[in-house]
């Protein structure tokens, strides 16, 4: 009776430090995947940072070796918040596609000051002249290829110029610095300096900015390789131009008083630090912008 007492009291003892056993396995099973799930929803499914929202911020295209430990995570969202700028609003970041190009490779590139791909000549004395409105709403943009080069961040880039006015009234000139990369054709987009006009005068230089100063890298304001649905940053100047475009649309045929075209490229606009603005920009092959807004194409030539 003793010895079955016994059996009995080994048995229960044994069950009981294998209940206890189990339910420690399963304890670090549950803290594993947890934490397993806690990275791959910091992360992303497919390698891009999630912001608090749980929507993509952006899909990075560096190849640069990742890594899981919590000074690398840190490292990655510090630089995230360096090239978007602090507190923008990203609710307009649909959940599930792909974010907007940020990293272009320009390291890769042989650039040259002069070239073309099919939506963007970057020629010397090239001109397009865009207009819209009536009266003392009437706007005029003039874009001139400047016969002019400046360095910018180690590469030297093409001068293009925008003047605008309004009502016959100089409203903004700025000086854009653009380089063509030989092996793509994708035009890159190096900065610029703005000079905003009031009865005249300059009054303020807002939105300029150039690669190399600070966080600032050049972006792409036309890739050689069209692809319908691309989106890319054009400028990457954090909390000063982030500028960034999505090809939406190609082949529709445009009427503007410069005739029609039909080889033909749309691309929407926006800006994180203006959140819920959108601007619409049409393009021609063998041409370059076509409309703008309400702004249509009048005029284009190579000029003296």
């Amino acid at each position: 009776m003793l010895l079955v007492q016994k059996r009995k009291n080994h048995l229960a003892f044994v069950a009981v430090v294998t209940l206890v056993g189990a339910l420690a396995f399963a304890t670090a099973e549950l803290l594993d995947a947890f934490a397993q799930v806690h990275y791959y929803t910091k992360k992303g499914g497919d390698g891009s940072t999630i912001g608090s929202q749980g929507n993509s911020l952006i899909h990075w295209t560096s190849t640069a070796e990742s890594t899981t430990d919590v000074d690398g995570e840190e490292d990655i969202d510090q630089n995230q918040e360096n090239i978007l700028g602090a507190g923008i609003d990203t609710e307009d970041e649909p959940e599930g596609e792909n974010g907007y190009t940020i990293s272009f490779r320009a390291e890769d590139c042989t650039f040259s000051t002069t070239g073309r791909n099919p939506f963007f000549i970057l020629e010397p004395n090239y001109q397009l002249v865009l207009a819209g409105g009536e009266g003392s709403e009437a706007a005029q943009v003039t874009i001139t290829v400047l016969n002019e080069t400046r360095e910018v961040n180690g590469t030297e880039t093409r001068v293009v110029e925008e003047r605008e006015t309004i009502g016959g009234e100089l409203v903004e000139i700025s000086r854009n610095f653009f380089a063509i990369c030989e092996e793509t054709s994708s035009v890159f987009y190096f900065g610029e300096e703005v000079d905003d006009y009031e009865n005249g005068v300059i009054v303020s230089h807002e939105g300029a900015w150039l690669a190399g100063e600070g966080e600032n890298r050049a972006g792409v304001i036309m890739p050689g390789t069209i692809l319908l649905g691309a989106r890319y940053y054009q400028e990457i100047a954090p909390n000063v131009a982030v500028d960034r475009a999505e090809i939406i649309d190609m082949g529709e045929v445009f009427q503007t008083p410069a005739g029609e075209f039909s080889d033909t490229l749309i691309t929407r606009e926006t800006n994180p630090l203006e959140p819920g603005e959108a601007e619409l920009k049409y393009y021609a092959a063998g041409i370059g912008l076509i409309q703008e807004e309400d702004l249509m194409l009048q005029r284009y030539a190579f000029i003296e």
